[in-house]
């Protein structure tokens, strides 16, 4: 006991490499799947025969359940050990993918889409601890580097990946994929880790605290996803899941901090650098991922492009991540990373401002230029802020560190989707009225569109249907710019708060290694 309780040496050579690469391409088919599904609904709908409605509980399912089990992470990994956790999550992973591309019916499916995302929840989090522990402390920074291509490159490809499969092959493909990698994963993972196990620990089981989690997580979840299509809270549904979500949420935040094995630490957010870096990533990722689903929303819906049209244009995303993020990886130990993460934030409100000034008449070109340059932002958010979280923090507590931080960015990618989706298009009906207001019977504007329309053709009730369409496309237009606007300041605002933060101990000082302990 007391030798397995030593910190483990880092692995070297093919054996490091070869970690790397089956941890990454495990948390790069997780991340893939968060998204890869969403162009495929309409596919999945009319094949199992339900409404589009329905159809969205395929994501709904799997966001709630992969919520609910990211918190749970340090205390499962106590349980049962990082390793056996991590192998038995992604074996369990490609035996729900498999189930779910074999589902008959829509409540199989989402039953298995549920088994899917509770079992993904550790993955994540534990990916980023045996990263840790793989290398020395001088070179966590690349190892964070590593892991957060998986996790910045996946989003993007999901939607251009999963048009692709649903154009060409059929809907089950997008999880029959998920197979071949996970039991490569599985088989790579086991044979260089097996002998790394951390220690284990028979806690009692915190059962209220977990289902107060259970309860408040979901109910959350449910009112993120269903929110829009009731009309927020016009609708009781969604009211009902609001007011089950604070209450449980108090009640779980009073219960885990009396409690003497709680479910989820919360006694980590006492560190300012984790609270801090916490909530700079998590706000950022929001802001990112919210402008993520907007921007392919609006090509295809008023732009004219098709689903892989869009996935290409935002795919350039990842070229100069991958090219930025090694040497963010190797420098990270030497250079200030609240430094890194400001220049982050800049880049970030560059690219949004630039998306800003769009017009109904931009060009492709002109749309991946802030796409190829929100790049160089990405290589610098995820690797300084990771670095800033979990500095100070003891081998012990990294994965829940890791899992409680995990859980928070991702319930703000949900909130950030929800908020700006929601936004777009209150916005939008604001710009129709005040277009509108332009194109009143008898004005010039009017007369002189009818008119061009009519010499095109078209008749009276045709050349009307054409005005309101044009009044949506800038109305919509006019909304994605106000969103990239306030989200360019927003991330300006987040300046200040990572400089709250203390600056990690420089790697191989004998202080904190660069996010490692």
């Amino acid at each position: 006991m007391t030798a397995a309780m030593q910190p483990l040496p880092p692995l070297e050579g093919r054996a490091r490499t070869m970690g790397t690469l089956a941890l990454s391409a495990a948390v790069f088919m997780n991340v893939l799947d968060t998204s890869i599904a969403n162009v495929s609904l309409p596919a999945i709908a009319g094949d199992l025969g339900v409404s589009a409605t329905q159809g969205t509980w395929v994501i709904t399912s799997f966001a709630v359940a992969n919520a609910i089990s990211v918190p749970l992470t340090g205390w499962l990994s106590q349980r049962f050990g990082q390793v056996r956790l991590f192998v038995l999550s992604v074996a369990l992973f490609v035996l729900s993918s498999w189930l779910c591309g074999l589902a008959p019916n829509m409540p199989l499916l989402i039953a298995f889409r549920v088994l899917q995302g509770f079992v993904a929840g550790p993955m994540i989090p534990l990916s980023q601890a045996l990263l840790l522990s793989s290398y020395p402390k001088a070179l966590a920074g690349l190892a964070m580097a590593a892991w957060s291509m998986t996790t910045l490159v996946a989003p993007v490809t999901g939607p251009l990946l999963g048009g692709w499969i649903t154009d060409n092959m059929s809907w089950p493909w997008i999880f029959y994929i998920n197979v071949p990698v996970g039991i490569l994963a599985v088989f790579v993972t086991w044979r260089i880790f097996r002998d790394r196990e951390t220690v284990r620990r028979t806690l009692p089981i915190d059962s209220i605290g977990l289902a107060l989690l259970v309860l408040w997580v979901g109910s959350m979840q449910i009112m993120l996803d269903i929110g829009k299509e009731h009309d927020w809270f016009q609708s009781p549904i969604v009211v009902g899941c609001a007011v089950v979500a604070v209450v449980g949420f108090v009640f779980f935040l009073a219960w885990e901090l009396t409690e003497r094995h709680p479910v989820v630490d919360l006694a980590l957010f006492r560190i300012r650098s984790f609270w801090t870096g916490t909530l700079a990533i998590s706000i950022g990722y929001g802001l990112f991922f919210g402008n993520v689903v907007l921007l392919p929303l609006w090509l295809q819906q008023y732009m004219g492009y098709t689903a892989t049209q869009s996935g290409m244009a935002m795919a350039p995303v990842g070229l100069l991540a991958l090219v930025c993020s090694p040497y963010v990886g190797k420098s990270i130990g030497r250079v200030d990373p609240r430094k890194y993460a400001t220049f982050s934030f800049l880049v970030f409100a560059l690219v949004l401002f630039m998306r800003a000034r769009f017009n109904t008449q931009v060009d492709f070109d002109t749309i991946m230029i802030p796409t190829l340059i929100q790049g160089v932002g990405l290589a610098f958010f995820f690797i300084p802020l990771m670095t800033l979280t979990l500095s100070g923090i003891a081998p012990e507590r990294m994965p829940a560190a890791s899992g409680l931080s995990n859980f928070v960015r991702i319930t703000a990618g949900a909130v950030g989707t929800s908020v700006s989706t929601t936004f777009w298009e209150r916005r939008a009906s604001l710009h129709h009225a005040q277009l509108t207001e332009h194109m009143l019977p008898g004005s010039d504007a009017l007369q002189h569109a009818l008119e061009t329309y009519r010499a095109a053709g078209m008749s009276a009730q045709q050349a009307l249907a054409q005005v309101e369409k044009m009044l949506n496309q800038q109305a919509f237009m006019l909304a994605a710019d106000d969103i990239f606007y306030v989200s360019a300041i927003i991330f300006l605002m987040l300046i200040p708060l990572v400089w709250i933060a203390k600056r990690p101990g420089r790697a191989g000082a004998g202080g904190e290694a660069a996010g490692a302990h």
